[in-house]
């Protein structure tokens, strides 16, 4: 299907990568990867046509219907859901011509416009647009809204859904899951699984390549190779052909050694729990693929705290939130060294109000707190990297955020530790204003690590770092004796460096019995459970924890609820009755408008009656589609009005 010829691309006058020969399959899903600037979105220019091969040849199939992730006008008017619905390009053109032939009065063209609308689904356009909108975390009101009044993370995500909504031959995705949370990555990773297109896909999450892709197209040292397989499948290839290097061969040994001394080590301390028999195994795993970057240039690591006091931060039923509101309620947490703990939970739930609370960087609004003498508190926020200062350098930054001790330090010393986070040479002495969102995370990571705290709080540590970066991650955090409180969306990182989970959920922090699969599970139950009978799911923990009149008060309350939202959704189940019967009646209108025999002379009035019923049917379903979007926001919001704590994260 995609054939590359010797094909060398450069990017200005830097050559990116030469000689690359392989051929990409109808239905195939390749992961495209390498390290920051080895050229994998100018491979995806390359096969949009925007750039051209340096050298060799690049062919592709005429006719092919491709998608992308477009940057869209952050200024426009127009509803989400109308630029979601311009995805499907085919289908605006047909509703072009359907108006087309309306004003004309073209009583042929109108009849095999609409034909051609029902086989391109058109009917069912916005119900498909609408479900790909809620799987990546819109809600129904959402839909109406003028897309300008969406942050820019949103934004993206309406530009990812129309991507999706093309019903296209070739799908190409760049960092798909940088804006999206775990919910709408899991959800995300369902939809590719199902995609009969072939899918060229760049992404710095391991889990989610490993679970889509069968191909990996690797870029490295200005070469680039196709290995058969997942993610998984080419680390253990690329590690057998490390391991033929002599060179390399006692570098990878120490490494090895490293990972088994860390595995026996924890296997000797690990409870019985799933999470930490998941843990387990991801560090075995993690043993087998560590000579694949035995050769990666980064050296990172937090240096061992100077001071780790048996307890280093309790706070105990303090409720959080923002200008009086409550977003969490008694929360209660103690923290000591070597703890590691993640916090899960979806969009808006509380995640990150609960790390400024544990960072003391918002006041409780009650409870307690008590915090080590010796506390030294290393908090990277989710969005840590906007508080670097432009100007400043990386050695410059590190002398100014490295207190006594960055003061004492030579300039070599310096220059030494920051090569270890990928900062060489001139680099050091550059401004930070024009560096890449993966070197300011990492340089804000640098900041943090060489102050030697003794407790981490990581909301999304991993946004814009490569893959490699993020393994280096992984080992750091392993052998960090202080305590580590982590949000992530990325689930490698979550299974290798988490013993515990909690779960922020209906403004409460609670533990999780379970791992992330037990948790994409819990998703799964909570989202049925709250469409058919409740606001939210509780946990098994919550379910063991319940008393019996504590049982008795949530039948009540859930009775309540279900009494509140039924004539709500009555409402919506008689519009959706009503869609049904009048997209029946369409189709009927529409197969007797399909046959040639209907623009025969003698059928003239016959066709004239078709197409009266099918204005009328327009008319009809565009006041039933308004109806209905109407009674499902009042749902929605009704919903989220009885089972949504007040605040957002």
């Amino acid at each position: 299907m995609l054939n590359f010829g010797d094909v060398s691309l450069r990017r200005g006058s830097r050559l990116l990568f030469s000689g690359a020969t392989f051929a990409l399959f109808r239905g195939e899903k390749v992961g495209i990867t390498g390290v920051n600037g080895s050229g994998k979105s100018s491979l995806l220019a390359l096969v949009r046509g925007e750039l051209q091969p340096e050298e060799g040849t690049f062919e592709m199939p005429p006719g092919l219907t491709l998608a992308h992730v477009a940057q869209e006008d952050a200024a426009s008017d127009r509803q989400a859901i109308e630029l979601v619905l311009d995805g499907d390009a085919e289908l605006r053109a047909i509703e072009r011509d359907i108006e087309e032939a309306e004003r004309r009065h073209d009583g042929a063209r109108l009849a095999e416009s609409h034909a051609r609308y029902a086989a391109a689904q058109g009917y069912d356009a916005r119900s498909r647009a609408a479900r790909l909108m809620h799987g990546l975390g819109f809600t129904t009101a959402d839909e109406g809204r003028p897309a300008h009044e969406l942050s820019g993370g949103w934004r993206v995500r309406l530009s990812l859904a129309r991507a999706l909504m093309c019903r296209s031959d070739l799908l190409l995705l760049d960092e798909p899951t940088n804006h999206l949370d775990l919910d709408a990555i899991l959800w995300l990773e369902g939809w590719l699984q199902s995609y009969a297109g072939t899918l060229l896909l760049i992404t710095h999450d391991r889990e989610f390549l490993d679970d889509i892709v069968n191909r990996v197209v690797n870029l490295e040292r200005g070469t680039a190779r196709s290995y058969r397989g997942n993610y998984s499948a080419f680390e253990e290839q690329r590690a057998a052909e490390l391991a033929q290097q002599a060179a390399l061969f006692a570098r990878q040994q120490r490494e090895m050694a490293h990972m088994q001394s860390f595995v026996e080590r924890f296997r000797a301390k690990a409870s019985k729990a799933r999470q930490a028999q998941s843990r387990l195994k991801a560090l075995a795993r993690m043993q087998r693929i560590a000579p694949a970057h035995v050769d990666s240039s980064l050296e990172l690591s937090f240096e061992q705290p100077s001071k780790l006091p048996r307890l280093l931060l309790a706070v105990e039923k303090q409720t959080a939130g923002y200008a009086g509101c409550e977003v969490l309620r008694e929360v209660t947490l103690t923290l000591a060294p070597g703890d590691r703990i993640g916090l899960l939970g979806r969009n808006g739930a509380g995640k990150s109000t609960c790390m400024k609370l544990l960072a003391g960087e918002i006041p409780a609004l009650g409870g307690t707190r008590s915090a080590a003498r010796d506390l030294t508190l290393g908090y990277f926020a989710q969005h840590q990297i906007e508080q670097l200062a432009p100007q400043e350098s990386p050695i410059r930054a590190l002398r100014r955020a490295g207190g006594a001790r960055a003061a004492r330090a030579t300039e070599q010393e310096l220059r030494d530790y920051l090569s270890g986070y990928g900062f060489r040479g001139d680099r050091v002495f550059e401004p930070v204003e024009p560096f890449s969102g993966g070197e300011k995370a990492r340089l804000a990571l640098a900041l943090i690590a060489y102050q030697r705290p003794n407790l981490l709080l990581l909301d999304e540590p991993t946004n814009h770092l490569d893959l490699e970066m993020r393994q280096a991650l992984a080992v750091a955090l392993q052998d960090y004796e202080g305590a580590v409180v982590l949000v992530s969306h990325d689930r490698h990182l979550l299974r290798t460096v988490v013993d515990q989970l909690y779960l922020v959920h209906a403004g409460r922090l609670a533990p999780f019995d379970g791992d992330l699969d037990d948790y994409a599970k819990w998703l799964a139950e909570a989202g049925n459970a709250a469409s058919a009978s409740g606001p939210q799911s509780a946990t098994p923990a919550e379910r063991e924890a319940e008393t019996s009149e504590s049982r008795k008060q949530r039948k009540r309350e859930e009775a309540e609820y279900r009494n509140r939202l039924s004539p709500l959704r009555a409402a919506v189940s008689s519009v959706e009755r009503e869609l049904e019967r009048l997209h029946a009646e369409q189709s009927q209108v529409q197969a007797a408008l399909a046959g040639p025999e209907i623009y025969a002379d003698e059928s003239k009035q016959r066709l004239l009656e078709l197409l009266e019923r099918q204005a009328r049917l327009a008319r009809e379903t565009e006041v039933a589609e308004a109806a209905w979007l109407e009674q499902t926001a009042r749902l929605e919001a009704e919903t989220q009005r009885l089972s949504q704590p007040a605040g957002a994260d």
